[in-house]
């Protein structure tokens, strides 16, 4: 059976981590391996996922230490997955529905274990309440490409396989958009190996709105202007967010 490892990444999380366990708790796939990774919290982020721990019949690890930010502690469990495809679902953040990942198994079956399962992504409040869908919609077909448009697949609905995804760490020289190159590289890594990414068609996941790109806004942009000419180039990039401010002035932008 196809073994899911959820990695959900807590600091000082304790306001909007319950909505993300229950999320976890409710799926009706059993196959299910949930690592929560903490960066030392001093609220009651910690006590908050040891209960959760104690009551899920999922396999649950807890770890709480120092670390050097969101994108080490995504590494962090990245090295601590034993799973087949891994997905990073932070506090906040919850899985769409108590099927999510039974669709997402189903899925990986299906076709034959693709490099990547992929679907849309539902934008939440600061209570977990629905605003409105994505803005950016997942292209029927995906890859390393597509992103050169934004990042068309949200990371909280982009499953990669895990034995594909260990050996591609998160770059800590970005604090905001490592998702995004990670991302890239993952797709970039399975068209040379020469595997599929499937579509599921269906909503992965409720991102809450205001998270860290929303938070550092400017720094965030520059970073992803830095991964995009990384990948795609610098006129190409440059002549890309030319449109994208075009776009913006003329009332259709937006960054989620």
């Amino acid at each position: 059976m196809i073994r899911i490892s959820i990695v959900t990444i807590t600091f000082n999380a304790a306001r909007c981590l319950q909505r993300t366990l229950d999320s976890v708790a409710r799926q009706t796939y059993p196959h299910i391996e949930h690592l929560i990774v903490d960066g030392q919290s001093k609220d009651d982020t910690v006590a908050i996922a040891h209960r959760y721990q104690q009551a899920s019949r999922h396999a649950v690890t807890v770890l709480s230490e120092p670390d050097k930010g969101l994108y080490d502690a995504m590494n962090k469990g990245l090295r601590m997955a034993t799973g087949d495809y891994i997905v990073y679902l932070n506090a906040g953040d919850m899985l769409y529905a108590d099927d999510t990942i039974a669709v997402v198994a189903r899925c990986a079956e299906a076709k034959g274990r693709p490099a990547v399962i992929y679907g849309d992504t539902a934008i939440t409040d600061a209570d977990g309440h629905f605003l409105r869908m994505r803005r950016h919609r997942p292209p029927e077909q995906l890859s390393w490409r597509s992103f050169k448009k934004g990042m068309l697949v949200c990371h909280q609905a982009f499953y990669a396989r895990l034995d594909i995804a260990r050996d591609i760490p998160y770059d800590l020289q970005y604090r905001h958009s490592a998702d995004v190159d990670w991302c890239i590289r993952v797709m970039h890594e399975a068209e040379r190996r020469k595997q599929k990414l499937a579509n599921t068609r269906q909503v992965l996941a409720n991102f809450e709105e205001g998270g860290d790109s929303k938070q550092n806004h400017r720094s965030s942009l520059l970073e992803r202007y830095q991964v995009m000419s990384r990948h795609y180039g610098v006129v190409q990039t440059f002549l890309l967010h030319c449109w994208f401010v075009l776009r913006a002035v003329m009332g259709r932008g937006g960054t989620e």
